[in-house]
């Protein structure tokens, strides 16, 4: 018998039937409860809030960083009707839109994170009274997710000031450091956090390795060679702008059709490359990580990294956006062992400092307190001042204000700082583990899907058939003789308490919830009894 879910699903979206996850997923917003969806990009997780949206009374807000998508969205939602808020939507339109949502004539409104900075929009929304406020690309609200934005750090307090509605946060990956301050930052209450549909089979797993003195040039030469000759279209990921266009301009050479694309590039040529490739006037782009959020084009075949990713959280998020059509795709890491050097470089250069933080904490103090002048006297980055303001909060320091303006918390300055920084070099640590576990996938001897999978907590059992390891009969599974579940929280003299992840033959991988993931040899640690199950 057809119910409620499924006749919305039908009838207002021509789903024949939902997938894995989306059913669970809106009969927990359905029942009024906080929700964290963690699925694989083209699983259909915007199907969730839409179902919902549709079924619960009230007004549902969607924030997402991305206008483009927010445009899409409106267009493709025709029942109940929907709007943007963003930037680039004129005066009229923003007014209509905020009428209608007073009225009740507008079921879904789409708005940029910066949004909710913007008092008198948030002042409209609160008397609106909204249902269901939705977080798309919710890992961007964690500093250990590969997108961060500091804006929406805000989205949490927004939710308060809205009347506490149900909130559904959606990530299309997110590892479980990642999720577990998504749930702290948006102040989820006792939320359903649901993880399903990580595995992507039709994408073959494979990492190229070079050595020697010789191994970048190589490195180099091979890359190339395989952009030439695989099928398009295609994005290769590099680490620097630099390398962006000198690669983009060597394939170019070879009679490939090929762009780069980078955050140094003025917007409206990253749009121009953005739209070509879309349109298929561009077989290749070259990209740092400023490319890919909201790209859903079905055809690309492949996806090449010349550089080990800051994390597999990231490495997996890029290379998901191969085979969305259900063909057979490729995912290739080109790597050399000293390029986790420049990604350790990379990742160590976002963090924040000790003096940093005491710029901050003292520029408030003295009475800095909105975020444009807080930059202006500090002199940092919006992504750094961010950092200092989210320790100092953690530290009972400062309190942010869902506009963004800062106050002050405590006198003890000195204190407030010392107990910031502690945690800043905390996560200085955890950055590093992560950065390792993306160096044991590259070297990684067994099946690669069990590596990436069991990261992010879902179960598979090996060889998978479809990456390099196993096809060269490397991906047979791990012993079943491990002396403790994965899963089981354990606890260790030195690292205090942590989750065993993963077995690899004769290691286990724990995520010790101080200083990150950590590998241990089995017959060391059973020797010398290194962990107890807590």
């Amino acid at each position: 018998m057809e119910d409620r879910i499924d006749r919305v699903a039908r009838e207002a979206f021509g789903f024949d039937a939902l997938r894995p996850g989306q059913r669970e997923a809106i009969e927990s917003v359905l029942a009024g409860r906080d929700t964290l969806v963690v699925m694989s990009t083209g699983s259909g997780k915007s199907a969730i809030y839409q179902i919902a949206g549709l079924l619960i009374e009230g007004a549902t807000v969607v924030v997402s960083p991305l206008i483009a998508l927010q445009r899409d969205q409106v267009e493709d939602l025709t029942a109940g009707g929907a709007a943007q808020l963003n930037s680039s939507v004129p005066a009229a339109e923003r007014e209509r839109a905020l009428a209608e949502l007073a009225e009740e004539t507008l079921e879904f409104l789409f708005l940029a994170p910066e949004q909710l900075a913007n008092e008198e929009v948030l002042a409209e929304l609160a008397v609106a009274r909204p249902s269901l406020l939705v977080v798309d690309e919710a890992h961007c609200v964690s500093e250990w997710g590969h997108d961060f934005r500091p804006e929406y750090l805000r989205v949490g307090a927004a939710a308060e000031a809205l009347g506490r509605p149900t909130v559904l946060a959606l990530t299309a990956t997110a590892a479980p450091p990642v999720r577990d301050e998504i749930v702290e930052r948006l102040g989820l209450r006792d939320p359903a956090v649901l993880v399903r549909g990580f595995d992507r089979p039709n994408i073959r797993l494979a990492v190229e390795r070079f050595h020697g003195e010789q191994g970048a040039e190589r490195k180099l030469r091979a890359l190339q060679d395989a952009v030439e000759a695989a099928p398009k279209p295609g994005i290769v990921y590099v680490a620097t702008r630099r390398q962006a266009e000198e690669l983009a301009q060597s394939l170019c050479a070879r009679d490939v059709t090929a762009a780069s694309y980078h955050a140094g590039m003025r917007a409206a040529e990253r749009d121009d490359v953005q739209e070509r490739f879309m349109d298929g006037d561009l077989d290749v782009v070259v990209a740092t990580t400023a490319f890919g959020m909201g790209i859903d084009k079905a055809d690309v075949r492949w996806v090449f990294h010349s550089e080990v990713s800051e994390s597999l959280d990231a490495y997996y998020q890029e290379i998901g956006r191969a085979g969305r059509d259900g063909e057979p795709a490729q995912a290739t890491l080109f790597y050399r062992t000293e390029d986790v050097g420049l990604r350790r470089f990379f990742s160590a250069g976002g963090h924040v400092e000790v003096d940093e933080i005491a710029q901050v904490l003292e520029a408030v103090t003295g009475g800095v307190t909105e975020p444009a002048a807080l930059q202006d006297a500090t002199d940092l980055s919006e992504t750094k001042l961010a950092s200092a303001l989210a320790r100092l909060e953690e530290a009972g320091a400062v309190e942010v204000q869902p506009s963004g303006a800062v106050e002050a918390a405590t006198d003890d300055t000195t204190a407030a700082v010392r107990t910031a920084a502690e945690e800043a070099e905390k996560r200085r640590v955890f950055d590093r583990s992560r950065v390792d576990m993306m160096r044991g996938y590259a070297e990684h001897d067994g099946c690669r899907r069990h590596y990436v999978l069991s990261y992010f907590g879902e179960p598979f059992e090996p060889p998978c058939g479809r990456c390099d390891n196993c096809e060269a009969g490397r991906g047979e599974p791990t012993a079943d003789d491990v002396p403790f579940a994965i899963g089981v929280r354990v606890a260790h003299d030195q690292w205090g308490e942590g989750v065993v992840q993963r077995y690899d033959d004769d290691t286990v991988v724990v995520l010790f919830d101080e200083v990150g993931y950590k590998t241990l040899a089995l017959d060391v640690l059973r020797e010398r009894g290194l962990l107890e199950e807590v």
